[in-house]
């Protein structure tokens, strides 16, 4: 499997592509501030404490005195039944934040897939899409909502127990203070490490995704090949890499946390070891080394938690960067603004301005090449196509039939020259304009996942039941549905998995009826259905090309005979165009594979 990762591990942390988050973070601003005001109480509960514990110990516990205990009992049972309340609120807060925010980055990726163009579904497996939505997106929103509170919380810890430790023994302080500048060694050494163990981890989640879901999709095909073992070992060759480097990653970690650990018990024993030191030979206060024994063994909690989540940035940078880099992703077909300004886009259309279409098309000398280069596919290629005409495009398999009408479409758009609908450059117009103007029935139609009448209705969205049904008549697809258990209600299944290969072309005529399309696309529509199946598919084609411009790529060429232009394509070229008895006049390419198909299907007739 190709990779489509950025390849480049060793990049340094930036806050720039931190910063292409704002936009969905920000949103979230209110909840943000809500859980740092309770994570600095919090932290102010935490601070106090161990003050009280040596205020008891020194007016208490030395003198053995209850005078005042009744007051400081409640003042600790009051913090402490505050320090319930911050907790059930900034859980609550930071539940709405992560879901915000991933909802947010969800929203956006998904809206952005729907506008990029075919030549980057053609090019990026699944996987890596669904990764990206999903693991990448889910990963940043619970960094920001609950990083933000865990960072909160340690910092106003950290900074209260520096000021408190200062008040009551600035020589002890300096102990403590003294370990922060190894533990911020130790994490700007071991940061830029996992961030790249990390952006290596991501790019293989994002491999197995891709390779499960070819796993799970193919599943019946690689039964067929009995191919089973192939498919298993080549998951365990990736889940083994990305055991290899998970693996890496947890003995840097497993290094890291230690030292952190270490460092901290180094200045435990030292404050226990001065702070004794003061009080048996200089006199020094018990309650002073109990409150420091406390700040230090808790303040190593929340340093460690800092190291943390600054690693967990750095890895989530990953993250980001993915996330970032797919919204980044430019349409390989785009309107320009004064289109936009007319005519709207696919979400915001100015229908009002769209001007009816009626169906003519013209190439005027077309040139096209793929984005990715090589050689031409067209070369300086004319055609006009007058509205309500029919015409097929026949050529053996991997000709290159299915760029003529992906150009058409404007999947692609002219490498020179200039194609017209209606005698205008179609890139005069909007995208949407021409698409809400077409039909198109693939080989293998995709249906969603519902009713029959759900994915029939897709064709025009406020259609009525009654004009659902009147649809699938038309095409003789009502008989069919009528014998199914739920008829119109039957479920589809995932894909149109729960039907038969026929019964979804069938569905996909009817949805193109209902739409009501001025140019019509067949794209190999009656090459995998049976003997039956095609007669019912016929008849569905004939009323579906009447008075509307089609393009029919055909694979028997018997069905096309009517047709008032047909197309030759041979290693990409238009070599012959005509209609059907002009070209077997000719006795040229389309004479050869119109004779050869005719004998082998009279062979066939034979043997059956």
């Amino acid at each position: 499997m190709a990779d489509y990762e950025d390849l480049d591990y060793n990049k340094p942390i930036s806050p720039a592509v931190w910063k292409k988050m704002a936009p969905f973070i920000g949103p979230q601003k209110p909840n943000i501030i809500r859980c740092a005001a309770l994570m600095l109480s919090a932290a102010a509960i935490d601070v106090v404490l161990p003050l009280l514990l040596g205020y008891a110990i020194k007016h208490n516990i030395e003198p053995r005195s209850s005078q005042g205990m009744w007051r400081l009992l409640g003042a600790a049972v009051s913090l402490v039944f505050i320090q319930g309340i911050n907790v059930r609120f900034f859980v609550a807060y930071g539940i709405r934040t992560e879901v915000g925010i991933v909802r947010a980055i969800r929203n956006a990726v998904f809206f952005h897939l729907q506008k990029l163009s075919l030549d980057y579904y053609n090019k990026t497996p699944v996987g890596y899409m669904m990764a990206r939505t999903h693991s990448d997106t889910g990963k940043i929103g619970e960094l920001v909502a609950w990083g933000i509170i865990d960072f909160s919380w340690s910092a106003f810890y950290c900074i209260g127990v520096i000021i408190s430790m200062f008040l009551v023994h600035w020589r002890l302080a300096v102990i403590v203070c003294a370990t922060i500048p190894p533990l911020a060694i130790l994490t700007w050494f071991f940061q830029q490490r996992i961030l790249r163990v990390n952006r290596i981890l991501r790019r293989l989640n994002s491999k197995m995704t891709g390779a499960m879901n070819e796993g799970i999709t193919g599943a019946r095909t690689v039964k067929v090949l009995v191919a089973e073992d192939q498919s298993l070992l080549e998951y365990e060759a990736i889940t083994g890499e990305y055991r290899r480097h998970a693996n890496h990653m947890a003995r840097l970690r497993a290094i890291f946390i230690p030292l952190v650990l270490f460092i901290g018990s180094l200045a435990t024993a030292a404050v226990l070891g001065y702070g004794g030191y003061e009080i048996v030979f200089l006199g020094a206060d018990l309650a002073v080394l109990a409150i420091f024994l406390q700040y230090a063994g808790g303040f190593f909690d929340p340093i460690q938690n800092i190291a943390n989540i600054l690693t967990d940035f750095v890895s989530t940078q990953a993250n980001v960067e993915r996330v970032s880099g797919l919204l980044e992703q430019v349409p390989g077909i785009q309107d320009s603004d004064t289109v936009i300004e007319k005519y709207g886009d696919a979400f915001q259309p100015k229908r009002e301005n769209w001007e009816p279409i009626r169906g003519d098309v013209e190439f005027q000398d077309v040139s096209f090449r793929y984005p990715d280069g090589g050689d031409y596919v067209l070369e300086h290629f004319n055609l006009r196509v007058e509205a309500g005409s029919y015409v097929a495009i026949v050529g053996e398999t991997g000709a290159g039939k299915s760029t003529l009408v992906n150009l058409v479409c404007r999947f692609f758009e002219p490498t020179a020259g200039r194609l017209l609908i209606d005698g205008r450059d179609y890139r005069e117009r909007s995208q949407l304009w021409l698409h809400s103007a077409l039909g198109y029935v693939l080989q293998s139609p995709h249906l969603f996942t519902g009713t029959i009448r759900e994915n029939i209705r897709y064709g025009r969205l406020d259609a009525a039941d009654q004009d659902v049904e009147r649809a699938a008549e038309i095409v003789h697809a009502g008989k069919i549905i009528a014998k199914l258990e739920k008829g119109y209600d039957t479920e589809v299944g995932e894909g149109g998995d729960r039907l038969s290969t026929g019964e979804k072309q069938l569905i996909s005529f009817a949805r193109a009826v209902l739409a009501d399309p001025r140019i019509f696309i067949l794209d190999e529509a009656t090459s995998s259905v049976d003997t039956e199946m095609e007669m019912l598919l016929q008849h569905a084609i004939s009323r579906l090309l009447e008075g509307r411009t089609s393009f029919v790529i055909a694979h028997r060429l018997s069905t096309i005979r009517g047709a008032d232009t047909i197309l030759v394509v041979h290693d990409g070229r238009i070599i012959e165009r005509g209609a059907h008895s002009e070209l077997m006049a000719a006795r040229g390419r389309y004479y050869d594979l119109y004779t050869r198909q005719f004998e082998e299907e009279a062979e066939q007739r034979v043997l059956s």
